[in-house]
């Protein structure tokens, strides 16, 4: 079933969504995960993995990723927490070209990813920490698929609405997505509309004056 939401949200971009944050006073922004690979917003529902050292948890071993990768489909963006501080990729080849066939709509990582020309020859939206050629074997493990992960600074649940374009990745939690999408779809709305008087020749200045200023209150 097509998820109304996710398709809202791609149609939205990620500075039009940090400003309905901003309005609902939501957090939710991530700054500094640059887009590596692909072209393009990508926005979809998140499966979360969770990376960490120390022992992998019990049972048959499984290489990281794999489980979400299983899971997803066009309508899901990956969103990975490799924070451990170890120089070791989150994301790898093989996974993207296995994400690719399943469809995946991204990948957000925060952390290290490797790689990363395979994923651009796959055209395979990509957006990390950073990138590296360091194996993850021997040096990280995975803490779970679909479990609470820290982005920078923000909060992330498996289900939460993910965009990411290049001006920021932005989380939302499912129980405010109609709010913050209404929002966003004002924002843009009236953002159209001054462009539309800036190229009829209205002065800019005129146009950003007090409405825009106050816009967000």
């Amino acid at each position: 079933m097509v998820d109304q939401n996710v398709q809202r949200l791609r149609r939205l971009d990620c500075c039009a969504v940090s400003d309905a944050l901003d309005k609902l006073k939501l957090s939710g922004v991530v700054s500094g995960l640059p887009q590596r690979a692909g072209a393009g917003r990508v926005a979809g529902r998140a499966i979360t993995v969770k990376l960490g050292t120390g022992e992998a948890p019990p049972g048959p071993p499984v290489h990281l990723g794999c489980t979400a990768v299983e899971q997803a489909d066009g309508e899901n963006v990956i969103v990975i927490e490799q924070s451990s501080g170890v120089e070791a990729g989150c994301w790898g080849g093989l996974l993207s070209l296995a994400a690719k066939v399943r469809g995946v709509a991204g990948v957000v990582a925060d952390g290290p990813v490797r790689d990363i020309d395979e994923a651009v020859a796959y055209e395979l939206p990509v957006f990390s920490r950073s990138t590296t050629a360091r194996t993850a074997r021997g040096r990280v493990v995975e803490k779970g698929t679909n479990i609470p992960v820290q982005i920078g600074d923000v909060r992330v649940e498996a289900g939460d609405y993910v965009v990411a374009d290049n001006s920021a990745a932005i989380f939302i939690r499912a129980a405010d997505i109609e709010a913050v999408l209404e929002v966003a779809e004002m924002i843009v709305n009236k953002e159209a509309a001054m462009a539309k008087a800036i190229l009829a020749g209205t002065p800019v200045g005129r146009v950003m004056g007090g409405s825009y200023e106050h816009m967000l209150k």
